[in-house]
């Protein structure tokens, strides 16, 4: 009944909403995401398609034809020529949706995508698609392993280059994810984390490569001129650094500049999103067994409003606790299964400080 960072609630019932909803379970009204206000609308249909808010507000709209496919409940401006919302607009690929598995898959990446969109239009940074500059331009290819051939099989790569971000939609598949996961030693692997560790690498293009920025950057995550592929190479034949817990948010995060900066820069993100929607409950934590106040937060500032990202981390750490002590209580794993160490947090300081200024979307 909650989208990240903010409630949503039905205009004609009070129903609470699920950000993805296309209808209201309550009352079975039309819903559609306004991308130009962020709101989760109720709407009544007029003539030729279009639709209106229940409650007069805002102008006419139309579905972004992804919708037809369940895969997209955001809306286009009736007097808009495109076809696609403002996330859709960034797909280069689409795997084939005559396979059934193929449209399953893909309706999940496209919850996370648009879950990432939402967040990054709340931040207010830009966001230039490939037909605005087809060489740097942001979009996403989500691609299927081809058939094998000659008994081998060419895997489809994750990863970024030149602001395209690959998704292999297996990714989206919880069995093979978790084998992944398993096969790697990483503690944590979501779509949503892929997101936003992808376009974590395309934000190091617009926020520091060739800015003033640049040098505070180096001296955070280390130098990204050394030989990227000589890096992975090594992390993955000789294991990540041994002091990486006391300098990383994650091993992988230690193999090169640019991977530090992704992981420290999506784990930003999780902690943005999961204090606001924190926030938008009216979380207060306060255990009962101790009287230790860094382990108490009354979480009642959105963080996208928070200047300083000191007063963020201290929401987060008795938020991350009562979140994992919680999974546990489920027979779940932690939450959050990572620990912030002091240079960890400065990263995390200075992604806040660059997405402040660049973004103006912190304020």
């Amino acid at each position: 009944m909650v989208h990240t960072m903010k409630l949503f609630a039905c205009q004609k019932c009070g129903q609470l909403l699920y950000f993805e909803n296309d209808h209201c379970e309550r009352c079975g009204s039309r819903l559609g995401f306004s991308s130009e206000t962020r709101e989760l609308l109720t709407l009544t249909s007029k003539d030729k398609g279009i639709l209106e808010p229940y409650d007069q507000r805002g102008g006419q709209y139309r579905y972004c034809s992804n919708a037809q496919y369940h895969a997209c409940n955001w809306l286009v401006p009736s007097t808009s020529d495109g076809e696609f919302c403002a996330a859709c607009q960034f797909n280069r690929t689409i795997p084939n949706l005559s396979d059934k598995n193929n449209l399953r898959l893909w309706q999940k990446l496209e919850v996370a995508k648009h879950r990432l969109i939402y967040s990054l239009l709340r931040m207010k940074l830009s966001m230039v698609s490939r037909k605005e500059k087809p060489d740097i331009g942001l979009a996403f290819d989500f691609l299927a392993d081809p058939p094998e051939s000659g008994g081998k099989q060419q895997a489809i790569l994750t990863g970024h280059a030149e602001g395209l971000i690959t998704i292999n939609i297996k990714e989206a598949d919880d069995a093979q994810r978790t084998k992944m996961r398993q096969e790697m030693g990483e503690r944590y692997r979501t779509l949503l984390g892929h997101f936003r560790h992808e376009v974590g690498h395309y934000y190091w293009q617009v926020l520091i490569a060739d800015n003033e920025h640049l040098a505070k950057y180096r001296r955070l995550f280390g130098d990204e001129r050394e030989d990227y592929g000589a890096a992975l190479k090594k992390h993955y034949e000789q294991g990540p650094r041994s002091d990486w817990q006391q300098q990383f948010i994650s091993s992988y995060a230690s193999t090169h500049s640019w991977e530090d900066w992704a992981e420290t820069w999506a784990h930003y993100l999780h902690i943005v999103d999961t204090v606001a929607t924190a926030y938008a409950f009216g979380l207060q934590i306060d255990p009962r067994v101790t009287e230790e106040d860094n382990l108490t937060a009354d979480i009642d500032r959105d963080p996208y409003q928070m200047k300083n990202f000191d007063r963020v981390l201290e929401l987060w750490l008795p938020l991350t606790i009562a979140m994992n002590s919680i999974n546990r209580s489920m027979g779940q794993p932690d939450m959050y299964p990572f620990v912030i160490s002091d240079p960890v947090m400065e990263k995390l300081r200075f992604i806040h400080d660059v997405c402040k200024v660049s973004g103006d979307g912190l304020k």
